[in-house]
């Protein structure tokens, strides 16, 4: 295993990883590939040790309690989610927007998405079908194309989820580095956010473009396309609050958890606990609501949620992979070979970049930025560690790389949810944001070398 740790084999596991996704474009057979390899590289290639290790590594996930948390939160969502939308308690969300008139010009319109994709961000998915179902007849009313739409909420929506990280995405990232031994994990989350420069920037073009009103590119181009209203398969619309308290309650329930376990210091508090304990409430609450309302049965609410959670099940398998690969590279030594090489061969500035570059490509060829962040993390941790750089640093560079990719990627999973929330061409949306993400990510790229150039 030594051996492994200082040679270049200790490469092949995450290579091998991302051909496969590349190839395959199947994020979930591409880290099991990973996985197997690199166990079968730790037992020097005995077939049936390696696959007895690697079930073992599979296993050992849920030995961790902080991963079994993240892992039942993502499970528990898609049940919230679902349930909401079942409900009718988005539709009744998106009627009470409306009945407040607050939208009388074309920059009222462009500013309502952009508001609602920045500020639910519990879920990627909600947030997108909420404001995109919310705009719809509103840009068709002010003549604003619904490719505008996709834009503004693809750029808020999963941009805004990796830097407010009280949801999903954080409980992962916080999953990934729990391995580490830091004394102060949540507080390494918390310090990406400021080096996270492409999600802010893709943040402030979308603010910037609802704002003022212009565009650029394809986007300026963009016909308006009035369609017919909607389709919906809820049959009825349940009043407003039964969706804002549960998702009220979710976030103001996770500040207090952290607090509560991190002994008044919310930097040091369990993330696990705090957003699923939060989310268990959520839930409950989101029950009683519809049972006092009468929106649904008992039995009915069941199944709503075990669908909403099957919906969830390919990703917690992705899920559950990522923290096997993770924990299986970290035994392999992949992490410390490649930070030694680096620090031999690469200038300091030029680290970040890479790392940024190397989770852009991946993410835009696979689709998904949760699997690059199992692949890249795991290498980035060490080498800020044997570089002296700031581990918030690197981590956000794997962070805002995965978020470009899947932002510009159109077989990601949130520029098809965009297009379908907008009522927009899917290919049509792809082309009119390409410009704007690629903006983005170039500016991000020579902040990284000017800040690198600082160290």
């Amino acid at each position: 295993m030594q051996d492994m740790q200082d040679s270049a084999f200790s490469l092949l596991p995450p290579l091998v990883a991302i051909v496969i996704a590349i190839w395959r474009r199947n994020a979930l057979f591409a880290l099991l590939c990973g996985v197997m390899l690199c166990y079968l590289m730790v037992v020097n290639g005995n077939p049936i040790n390696g696959l007895t290790e690697t079930v073992f590594g599979i296993g050992g996930v849920f030995s961790s309690v902080g991963n079994v948390y993240i892992i039942s939160f993502s499970l528990l969502i898609g049940a919230l989610v679902t349930l909401m939308n079942q409900s009718g308690a988005v539709n009744g969300f998106i009627n009470h927007l409306a009945s407040l008139n607050l939208v009388k010009n074309s920059r009222q319109a462009s500013i309502l998405p952009t508001v609602i994709g920045t500020t639910i961000f519990t879920d990627t998915n909600l947030s997108m079908f909420t404001a995109g179902m919310a705009s719809q007849k509103l840009f068709d009313q002010h003549r604003l194309s619904r490719a505008r739409l996709a834009y503004l909420i693809d750029s808020t929506c999963a941009p805004i989820s990796i830097l407010f990280l009280i949801n999903g995405w954080g409980a992962y990232v916080l999953g990934l580095l729990d391995g580490y031994s830091f004394n102060d994990p949540v507080g390494i989350l918390i310090g990406t956010i400021g080096y996270n420069f492409y999600a802010i920037i893709a943040v402030v073009l979308a603010y910037f473009t609802a704002f003022s009103g212009r565009v650029f590119g394809p986007l300026k181009h963009a016909e308006s396309v009035i369609k017919d209203e909607q389709k919906t398969t809820v049959e009825h619309v349940a009043p407003a609050h039964i969706m804002w308290i549960p998702m009220l309650t979710l976030l103001i329930g996770t500040f207090i958890f952290l607090w509560f376990t991190g002994n008044g210091d919310i930097r040091r508090g369990s993330g696990a606990f705090s957003v699923f304990w939060s989310e268990v409430i959520a839930l409950a609450l989101l029950v009683i609501l519809i049972m006092r309302n009468k929106l649904m049965s008992l039995s009915v609410v069941f199944k709503t949620m075990i669908t909403g959670i099957k919906y969830m099940s390919p990703a917690v398998a992705i899920l559950v992979l990522s923290f096997a690969f993770g924990d299986a590279i970290k035994a392999l030594g992949t992490g410390v070979y490649v930070s030694q090489l680096i620090n031999v061969e690469v200038p300091l500035y030029l680290i970040a970049p890479i790392l940024f570059i190397a989770a852009a490509v991946m993410a835009f060829a696979t689709g998904t930025s949760w699997g690059t962040f199992a692949i890249l993390i795991p290498i980035a941790v060490p080498i800020a560690q044997q570089s002296g750089l700031p581990i918030e640093f690197l981590v956000a560079a794997v962070l805002g790389g995965g978020i470009f990719g899947d932002h510009a990627s159109p077989i990601s999973d949130t520029t098809v949810v965009a297009s379908i929330a907008s009522g927009c061409d899917h290919f049509e949306h792809v082309k009119t944001q390409l410009p704007y993400a690629l903006f983005g990510g170039v500016l991000t790229l020579f902040i990284y070398i000017l800040i690198g150039l600082s160290f």
